[in-house]
């Protein structure tokens, strides 16, 4: 009853002091507005989300394992969990501000009283025994709210922590693929230049044989000759970038277990089907960095209002109770008690703009956090719409590039046939090879590149990220 009745004298206190003395923070407001968030005309309603496990689409059960133990042991991953579990003990700190808090103490202090003090003897003069036991009684009455808007802002923080382990969760699987998929393209293109290395030794065989035979001059020999290092040179440049991706893979993944050139699966056994869904209208619900960074908008408003409550008075319920004596065989004596109850109060008045200034960087933080916000919005749609155009495109060039190549085969077998009967110049040979040689290579990186789109149109799309709070996700 009677704590009822303190906590009404207080707010009728604080009130009147919030109107005659608060510092006033008029005109500092945030500048940055959060942009609509609607999608583009092409986005389409109902497109099924993408699995959270979509590296498993490709069909490869080494890639799975590879980005399997790259989730488990990342160390990116590891501090992102660490900063959840950061950001989880901040806002556990601040659900206590605001409850009562109780302490206890005990002192003992053996003490000699000056004679010539302001205690007379007997006292003065003597050594006695300074003992206290008490039981302490505070609560800090969030009238104005700032100790819940603190907490809120936390809670925002560690949900922004949360949805950031799943974003770097997306980001180090698709790595993980698009390397081990360059990998694959070097592997491949490794097959063309070996091939052309022994189709190139098998002219040259054939121009010596003509040579002997008086067909031909040391003309077209030495231009056959001097093809076979241009091949082996792109043999060993195709090696190097080889282990380079190797090496690029172990660093992702966490083990030198990488697999070897050669070893990989071919690009025709892997699933490069280029059909691809629409654009998805509720993609800003599933990236999770756009949730992190909406969540980030939402902890430095908390933050904002949090510092605005700082104007206001903070009051404080403090009360004691315990013993104290002068002896340890007296402290336990019923008039040995003692106790306290009573509010405190403080009001800035004059504070030379500390409170302005830390009101000033808040607002500053919410328009650095509402800006990135826009920024993540308009990069998620630029991603996805690059990945979809990608992928419908290169559909396209694949079906001419294989029309090339087979115009090129044919070309090329008849320049061979025409050399041979004496019809036709070793020239001619090698610039139906140069055109047969274009086309292999552009088909493998046609192949490898619809793999890499694919790659980055589910990291587009969220890598299968289910907002935690669909309706934060979406604001």
């Amino acid at each position: 009853m009677k704590i009822t009745m303190i906590s009404g004298r207080l707010a009728g206190v604080a009130a009147a002091l919030a109107l005659a003395g608060c510092a006033n923070f008029s005109g500092i407001d945030p500048e940055a507005k959060l942009r609509e968030s609607a999608p583009p005309a092409t986005a389409s309603e109902n497109v099924a989300p993408v699995s959270d496990h979509w590296w498993t689409e490709f069909g490869d059960s080494r890639l799975d394992a590879l980005v399997d133990e790259a989730l488990r042991g990342s160390p990116n991953l590891g501090v992102a969990r660490a900063r959840l579990r950061r950001a989880q003990a901040a806002a556990d700190v601040l659900r206590g501000a605001d409850r009562p808090q109780v302490n206890g103490s005990f002192d003992l202090t053996r003490e000699r009283f000056s004679e010539n003090g302001i205690f007379p003897p007997p006292l003065g003069g003597s050594t006695v025994d300074q003992v206290n036991l008490m039981a302490n009684f505070s609560w800090e009455l969030d009238f104005f709210g700032k100790n819940q808007a603190a907490l809120e802002g936390a809670v925002g923080a560690s949900r922004a922590a949360e949805a950031d382990i799943a974003a770097a969760r997306v980001v180090l699987a698709s790595n993980v693929a698009r390397s081990y998929f360059q990998l694959v393209r070097v592997q491949e293109q490794l097959v063309v230049a070996r091939r052309t290395l022994t189709q190139r030794e098998e002219q040259l065989r054939l121009v010596g044989q003509r040579v002997r035979a008086g067909l031909d001059t040391t003309l077209e020999q030495r231009q056959s000759e001097g093809a076979l290092p241009e091949a082996r040179q792109q043999i060993e440049a195709l090696d190097e970038q080889a282990q380079v991706t190797r090496n690029a893979l172990a660093a992702l993944v966490g083990s030198n277990d990488m697999p070897s050139v050669g070893d990989l699966p071919t690009l025709a056994k892997l699933n490069t089907s280029t059909a691809v869904p629409a654009l998805p209208a509720d993609l800003v619900a599933r990236r999770p960095d756009i949730a992190a960074a909406r969540w980030r908008v939402e902890a430095a408003s908390q933050e904002v209002k949090s510092s605005k409550a700082e104007f206001y008075p903070n009051i404080n319920l403090t009360a004691f109770f315990g013993l104290s004596s002068l002896g340890l065989d007296r402290l336990l004596n019923a008039g040995s008690t003692q106790w306290g109850v009573g509010p405190a109060v403080r009001l800035p008045i004059f504070d030379a703009g500390r409170l302005r200034a830390n009101l000033r960087g808040k607002t500053a933080d919410l328009d650095i956090a509402i800006e990135s916000y826009n920024g993540a919005v308009i990069e998620a749609f630029h991603e996805a719409g690059d990945a979809l155009a990608s992928l419908r495109s290169l559909a396209r060039q694949q079906v001419e590039q294989r029309q090339a190549e087979a115009a090129a085969e044919g070309a090329y077998d008849i320049a061979v046939q025409r050399y041979r009967a004496g019809l036709g110049t070793f020239l001619n040979v090698l610039t139906a090879e140069n055109f047969v040689l274009a086309q292999r290579r552009l088909g493998v990186d046609l192949a490898a590149r619809v793999l890499d789109a694919r790659v980055a149109l589910y990291r587009a799309l969220g890598g299968g990220y289910t907002s935690a709070d669909p309706t934060v996700a979406a604001h």
